[in-house]
């Protein structure tokens, strides 16, 4: 490693050493909202690009799933990769590439070659978003450390609520059956934006901790059990759960010895791509496990809602992303205000998050069974309010909670392996969600009892998440920190 990466570490010690840390977050925010709404964002599209490119649903579906299975791939060694060779240099080669694939993935004549593309995207996209994370806990400490992960926590929950709503309006200010190409290359002059910022403001000293050796044999058990995992979810609207089953086995058997290994790299003295040891720091397991289920019961939300209101009301792309513009906004006030109480309050702010938003989901099931047509959007806006705040308090929070016990040699991998557990969660909670949907439309042929049991599913996975989040709090209370921690 060159001295120019060695001696800034130096200087990363503590925030006042640090100017233009600020800066920097903004820079790095504006790069992972980006990444983090092409997860979303194309939901809304879908039935654009069906139409376009004259495929059939099922086909189209991979234009969303292989985005997420590559995303969710990189993360962790992603991760490992900024902690060893440098964030700057990892989030400079990251960005630049998901820029390019952005613009392959808007140009793609063929869904062969879309989907080809989107694999590309979603792995750049899992380069670049650890980078974040690894960042905030190497520019900033204590208040201000937890007001930064706010900030993330924002980006997180806003990019992942306003996909539908950004999707929307671009298809409708497109024209003809070519508009959801502009979904991809808005990427690119906004990437080119913050490429040339994050030149300028990053520090060059970030990362590069330890010895460059990274676990190639760990890095490919670890993505193949995850690519186990979740290609039997990705399938399951189509093909059925059933259909892959032996898919799980193989994940849990790689995943399984994945962890042996990981565990004798530790004690041969080399550096693994996950330390097992961070499963003893504070906070990260409790943290991870909620992230996971609070992201199966969040993710599928908003592709159910796309199909109910496009489908079943008959809604444009535009319409139907406004229509949860209150989850959007509330994601947006509630995770910035969380950001600085988080250290006062704790795991108090994730459990009172899970609250809220299980509650809004649960009346605005209850009311969307009675209330369709044009009336549907504003009997359900408080309620979809009340959840979008409730999540707010929990997507910043928790990843503060979860990340700020952990070494900052691990930050990347550690942060790598948190949003992998969103992805993971991601994944089967849109498999979950879409296969629930379709099963009970199927049946019923209503699309308001369909909608209404669907989100109600959502709901239940939100009390399976708060279960979790209050036996940390209470485990918390029980054996407090000690005071150094």
């Amino acid at each position: 490693m060159s001295a120019a990466e060695q001696g800034p570490t130096t200087t990363l010690t503590g925030t006042a050493n640090i100017p233009g840390r600020w800066r920097a977050l903004t820079v790095s925010q504006l790069a992972a909202f980006m990444a983090l709404l092409d997860v979303s964002i194309v939901n809304v599209a879908l039935p654009s690009i069906e139409r376009g490119l004259g495929v059939s649903a099922g086909s189209a579906q991979w234009v969303v799933s292989g985005y997420a299975l590559a995303f969710g791939l990189a993360l962790v060694p992603a991760g490992r990769l900024g902690d060893a060779y440098g964030r700057r240099r990892m989030f400079m080669i990251a960005l630049a590439s998901f820029i390019i694939t952005s613009a392959l993935t808007g140009a793609a004549p063929t869904i062969t070659l879309l989907i080809v593309a989107r694999v590309l995207q979603g792995f750049a996209g899992g380069l670049l978003i650890p980078q974040n994370t690894g960042l905030i806990q190497e520019l900033f400490q204590g208040s201000e450390r937890g007001r930064a992960f706010g900030v993330l926590g924002t980006t997180v929950g806003l990019a992942t609520a306003a996909g539908p709503v950004v999707g929307g309006l671009i298809i409708t200010l497109g024209s003809g059956p070519d508009a959801w190409r502009w979904v991809f290359y808005v990427n690119v002059p906004i990437g080119l934006l913050a490429l040339v910022l994050a030149a300028r403001l990053l520090p060059a000293g970030a990362g590069g901790h330890g010895k460059v050796e990274l676990d190639l044999v760990g890095s490919l058990m670890l993505g193949a059990g995850v690519l186990s995992l979740l290609l039997p979810l990705v399938d399951a609207e189509s093909k059925g759960f059933a259909h892959d089953w032996w898919l799980f086995v193989i994940a849990a058997l790689l995943l399984a010895g994945f962890a042996w290994w990981e565990g004798d790299t530790v004690r041969r003295g080399r550096v693994p791509v996950l330390d097992p040891r961070l499963v003893q720091t504070r906070g990260y397991v409790a943290g991870a496990l909620i992230g996971m289920v609070y992201f199966i019961g969040f993710t599928g939300i908003w592709l159910v809602l796309a199909l109910y209101f496009q489908d079943g009301l008959g809604y444009s792309p535009l319409r139907s992303g406004l229509a949860v513009t209150p989850f959007a906004i509330g994601v947006a006030t509630s995770a910035a205000v969380a950001g600085r109480f988080v250290n006062r309050l704790g795991r108090v702010l994730t459990v009172s998050g899970l609250v809220a938003t299980t509650l809004g989901l649960a009346v605005t099931a209850l009311l969307l069974r009675h209330h369709g047509g044009d009336g549907a959007v504003w009997v359900v806006a408080v309620p979809l309010l009340v959840a979008g705040v409730g999540g707010g308090l929990v997507t910043s929070p928790n990843i503060t909670l979860s990340l700020e016990n952990v070494p900052v040699r691990m930050a990347g991998a550690a942060g790598g392996a948190l949003q992998t557990a969103q992805r993971v969660g991601g994944a089967i909670g849109t498999a979950v969600l879409a296969t629930t949907f379709y099963r009970i439309l199927t049946r019923s042929h209503n699309y308001e009892q369909t909608v209404s049991d669907t989100i109600l599913v959502a709901a239940l996975l939100m009390v399976a998440a708060l279960a979790i989040a209050t036996t940390d709090l209470i485990h918390n209370h029980r054996h407090p920190a000690p005071p150094h921690s």
